[in-house]
């Protein structure tokens, strides 16, 4: 088969490779669409321990059985594979297994991921294509979960009602684009402010969500001014800025990891009795909520997403690195 391989710290290499062998409890799927997620970008970064090269990076994706018990299908996937056995598992926390592995890592278990012809997954993990969703369009179901577990711990979290308050969205990539969709359309919130130092992917966002939009550096942007702020892009200075601006026992939401580690402002934190939570991807049942939220159009139009082809990918890659992508998505089509 034909793949997109991570061979080295920003390079990707478009060539042959083995086909994944079929194994008992898992299908094989013909990959239609594959999505590029922050997290591939960090590996290409060479950032990532969980993804070693060589490999085959990409776990947001969409395609056809090509060999199992439902051969001819159309499925979305989730690449989050678990235990299914351990009390994470067994209270609907499969996200938390301690042997969770994702599709498009080799740490701690090797699984090949979606940049590529045919992938394996364990048939558990495998949804049918909701039936008012694009084969092309239905990668960006596993970052829509993701948005969705975040808004709704954000939800549970704040002590008013979610529509009621004042919000903050740092970074307005896929998952800051998502959340905003999210919180704005299915939610109702009304008052929502999407800060990001790039000014075209800003207004690329801003065309599609309803809320402010400003560089983190505007004048716009008031201290202690907002009771929910969601930092989808985890750097040492979106994590300041989510500190600065937080009310007095308000609630960060901390989605992104570019930078895992910095300086923090425990006092502020701790005299403001502010709550300080990490995200970390989604539940089954949020993977399910998530399809149907999609099926349902509840986060409108899809036309922000750009495609590309998965032999191209590697510019793709550099085109994101080199700051000039402005679609909040890139998704690569096999």
């Amino acid at each position: 088969m034909q793949a997109l391989v991570y061979t080295g710290t920003q390079t990707l290499i478009y060539r042959e490779e083995k086909n994944p062998k079929l194994i008992n409890g898992e299908s094989i799927i013909k990959v239609s669409a594959s999505g590029i997620c922050g997290s591939d970008m960090h590996a290409y970064h060479g950032k990532d321990s969980r993804r070693i090269p060589p490999l085959i990076l990409g776990h947001e994706i969409s395609g056809i059985i090509n060999e199992g018990k439902a051969s001819g299908k159309k499925v979305v996937l989730n690449p989050l594979i678990t235990c299914g056995s351990c009390d994470y598992c067994k209270s609907n926390r499969e996200h938390l297994c301690s042997k969770r592995v994702v599709l498009g890592m080799n740490k701690p278990i090797e699984r090949q991921g979606g940049f590529a012809e045919y992938v394996s997954i364990p048939d558990k993990n495998i949804y049918e294509l909701p039936k008012n969703l694009d084969m092309k369009e239905a990668p960006i179901a596993e970052p829509t979960a993701v948005a969705l577990h975040a808004v709704e711990i954000g939800e549970k979290t704040i002590s008013k009602p979610i529509h009621n308050n004042k919000i903050l969205i740092i970074g307005a990539g896929a998952i800051g684009l998502l959340c905003g969709l999210i919180l704005s359309k299915v939610k109702k919130c009304k008052d929502i402010t999407i800060v990001d130092p790039n000014d075209k992917r800003l207004k690329e966002s801003l065309k599609y969500l309803d809320a402010d939009g400003y560089k983190p550096d505007s004048t716009n942007i008031v201290s202690g001014n907002y009771s929910l702020v969601f930092d989808t892009v985890g750097l040492e200075a979106t994590r300041q800025q989510s500190i600065k601006c937080v009310k007095p026992g308000g609630v960060i939401i901390h989605i992104g990891l570019t930078q895992p580690s910095g300086n923090f402002d425990f006092r502020k934190t701790t005299l403001q009795e502010i709550t300080f939570i990490g995200t970390y991807c989604y539940t089954n049942k949020d993977f399910e909520k998530t399809l149907k939220i999609l099926n349902d159009k509840e986060i409108g139009s899809l036309d922000w997403i750009e495609y590309r082809q998965l032999k191209d990918g590697s510019s793709a890659f550099k085109e994101i690195h080199d700051g000039q992508c402005t679609a909040p998505k890139i998704i690569l089509l096999v």
